[in-house]
């Protein structure tokens, strides 16, 4: 690449790694800091009454959908269809940071809910949450990387982060719509 055409770059594609990382980690804190405080502080920043009952089933149809998404995803990069991959990975991507929105959204609005099942569902049903809240915080900068990855060019490093990010993806997104299967009875409106 010629010295003007390196001087054209700017913002994510001229970043160091150094810088990149810190961009990345910075993020991550503090959509999993806000996330956090929201669930365990919820309705702290509530204004108004605002119906937001209607989310947690529009949250499930974001996930399912980002779910299918990713699984295209995969069969069109084996398929070495990279506009497609391009294509249904970032709209992907769009879907789980509209989903995060309207995760917070809610969180912020609504009460608590609390399982309610017992015995062994019960068990079943907390297993299936906590793994996908410490995933689901830890998807973000793996995503993140893996879209910067492919942004820069740096398909090596893109494909190497991406065989990480997309299993843990798919299992967050699936988990996602079993957990609100699971709640969804015990809601309050």
């Amino acid at each position: 690449m010629n010295q003007s055409a390196v001087q054209k770059q700017s913002g994510i594609k001229a970043m160091s790694e150094q810088s990149l990382s810190v961009v990345v980690y910075s993020l991550t804190i503090v959509v999993v800091a806000l996330v956090a405080f929201l669930i365990y502080f919820p309705q702290t920043l509530a204004f108004g009454k605002i119906d937001v009952s209607m989310l947690p089933v529009l949250n499930a149809f974001i996930n399912g959908t980002c779910a299918v998404l990713l699984t295209t995803g995969y069969v069109f990069i084996r398929q070495r269809k990279f506009k497609q991959h391009k294509t249904v990975m970032l709209s992907a991507f769009i879907l789980s940071c509209l989903f995060l929105i309207s995760y917070v959204t809610y969180h912020s609005q609504a009460p608590s809910t609390h399982f309610g099942g017992e015995g062994m569902i019960r068990m079943v049903y907390f297993v299936i949450l906590i793994t996908h809240i410490i995933l689901a915080a830890g998807i973000v900068p793996l995503a993140l990387f893996t879209i910067t990855r492919s942004w820069r060019g740096e398909f090596s490093k893109h494909k190497k982060i991406a065989r990480w990010t997309l299993p843990i993806w798919l299992y967050v997104t699936i988990t996602g719509v079993v957990v609100y299967l699971m709640i969804s009875p015990y809601y309050t409106h």
